[in-house]
């Protein structure tokens, strides 16, 4: 089976490829750096062609509000059309646990436009959820940084590392559509702070950490269980201590 990855070289789809290739599958990586560009169409007919499965788990370089919705309309309306002239039979896409709950934010209103889009295309498709990956605690605290102090809301997250992420997106790519939502979660759920707090130990960041009442998610106000999965989520097996552990 032909499946042509999205996003192919980053940091999910270049475990999503390996995956697939050792598992007997033609998986082939599509970005700028191959040659394929979503945003202007270019290589996405000759990349596509023969390929029964497109997985999609690009991401757009800004996260400026205006940015990211303008990337995902024009990625996503170009690799549709591509798709559906290509006769791909199944469409799986990467998005994000409780992006239907994150309106507030500019990215994951983003993020839902995309889905929509997907749903609204006629095409077979499957859309992966999943929760924060375990080594984008940094960006997490970047993004709420002021001074040497992160200032984080008082949530949950139950974050994921990334290989059970792409295992997961491999898993549904070669599975029947399902033309709904899945859902996959890491083992642990943490309090944002104590998860933030963790991946900067990682990476010996000596940023201080604190829980603020009024801190917000990429622009959104939360309540505290909006970024944990559903009961029917698949839970992973690697915990973030033991992938901690091995970061050393």
């Amino acid at each position: 089976m032909k499946v042509v990855v999205i996003g192919g070289t980053g940091l999910i789809g270049s475990k999503v490829v390996a995956g697939l290739n050792e598992h007997g599958h033609e998986a082939v990586p599509a970005s700028p750096n191959t040659g394929v560009n979503t945003l202007t169409g270019e290589g996405l007919a000759e990349v596509l062609r023969g390929a029964s499965v497109v997985v999609d788990v690009s991401n757009s370089p800004s996260f400026e509000d205006d940015a990211v919705k303008e990337f995902f309309r024009v990625s996503t309306t170009n690799l549709l059309k591509a798709e559906a002239e290509a006769g791909v039979s199944h469409h799986v896409a990467l998005s994000v646990v409780g992006t239907d709950r994150l309106q507030a934010s500019g990215y994951f209103r983003a993020k839902q436009a995309q889905e929509d889009m997907i749903k609204d295309s006629g095409l077979p498709y499957s859309i992966v959820h999943a929760t924060q990956f375990f080594e984008f605690a940094k960006t997490l605290a970047d993004s709420a940084t002021e001074g040497d102090t992160v200032r984080v809301a008082p949530i949950k997250i139950q974050p994921i590392y990334s290989g059970d992420v792409a295992a997961a997106v491999g898993r549904t790519a070669v599975g029947a559509p399902v033309n709904g939502t899945v859902e996959v979660a890491g083992p642990d759920t943490f309090q944002l702070e104590d998860f933030i707090r963790r991946g900067l130990a990682v990476r010996k960041d000596p940023r201080t950490v604190e829980t603020d009442p009024n801190g917000l998610y990429w622009g959104a106000d939360l309540q505290e269980s909006d970024l944990l999965p559903g009961p029917d989520a698949h839970i992973a097996t690697t915990h973030f201590d033991d992938w901690g552990t091995r970061q050393q």
